[in-house]
């Protein structure tokens, strides 16, 4: 079934309008992570992201989780905002300011949803989580060096 204009014009198939909207979307262009309906986020959001393979290790290793979003190549957690203030996120993961995922293929799926209503992973078990499974020291165990 087609989409025929009152002049004569081309028939325009829903399959067509479909590859037509896709083409619209630049490669690259960021999403914003959606905070699930019923929950809010009095301290900001930002998010983290990681690999698919590191995300499923991650998920067991944590006590308390809260939205995480996934792709068919990261994960990504729902962090207060400003949880990159003074640490060092370890490679690979990815620290998305607002929420805002980059170069993300499609609009990464709700997979786990918190309890509650605040869609927050802690940051601080997230992030030791994470230095644990990439061998990472976390930057306040790193030894100080002097300038001088």
């Amino acid at each position: 079934m087609g989409v025929r204009s009152g002049s004569g014009g081309q028939v325009l198939t829903l399959d067509t309008l479909v590859r037509v909207g896709r083409g619209l979307r630049a490669p690259g262009t960021p999403y914003k992570l959606a905070v699930p309906e019923g929950m809010t986020v009095p301290l900001g959001c930002d998010a983290v992201g990681v690999p698919a393979s590191l995300g499923r290790q991650l998920v067991s290793r944590l006590p308390r989780v809260g939205c995480v979003y996934a792709d068919a190549t990261h994960w990504w957690w729902l962090v207060p905002a400003d949880s990159d203030y003074a640490l060092e996120w370890p490679p690979p993961a990815q620290y998305a300011t607002g929420a805002v995922v980059p170069d993300a293929p499609v609009v990464p799926s709700l997979v786990r949803r918190g309890a509650g209503t605040l869609p927050y992973t802690p940051p601080i078990p997230l992030y030791l989580a994470l230095c644990r499974l990439t061998g990472t020291t976390p930057n306040w165990s790193r030894p100080v060096s002097s300038a001088g």
